[in-house]
């Protein structure tokens, strides 16, 4: 008797599963998709405004000689290989906010850029990547943009 209760408590235990997933025996299970959203689309800035995205990681792009004139020395120390008025310039950049393309520890490197009246690093970073590339923040990694361009304009 005690394996025909067990063979009956499988049993329910097999129909309790098919009740909560929904599934029934030939048919395919719909995916599920988002509702669409109720509110107002914000309007869309002018053309001009619009960032473009880079080819590679499909960041916005900000042309190098557009951005504050404390990054573009970053950028021309970058290139001369320094001297770095920080410490941590030109540590390792992990990407732990994946917000630039996924690459193996090393690749990305992180550089201060001075905010005029702040007595810390700030907020303000140029990232480089082992190929070239160029990011910037001006939000501590919240957000990047592709330096593209030059810094001399």
């Amino acid at each position: 008797m005690t394996a025909r209760c067990l063979r009956l408590g499988l049993a329910v235990l097999a129909g309790l599963s098919l009740l909560l997933t929904g599934c029934s025996a030939g048919t395919a299970t719909p995916t599920a998709t988002a509702a669409p959203s109720r509110t107002a689309a914000p309007s869309a800035p002018a053309p001009s405004a619009v960032p473009t995205a880079s080819r590679s990681s499909g960041l916005p792009t900000v042309e190098a000689a557009e951005l504050p004139p404390e990054a573009r020395r970053t950028l021309a120390l970058i290139r001369a290989g320094g001297p770095f008025p920080y410490a941590k310039d030109g540590s390792v950049f992990s990407n732990f906010e994946r917000i630039l393309p996924p690459r193996k520890r090393g690749y990305y490197h992180e550089y201060t850029v001075r905010t005029p009246g702040e007595r810390d690093r700030g907020a303000r970073r140029i990232v480089t990547g082992g190929e070239g590339e160029r990011y910037y923040t001006d939000d501590h990694y919240e957000s990047f943009r592709e330096v593209v361009g030059d810094e001399t304009g």
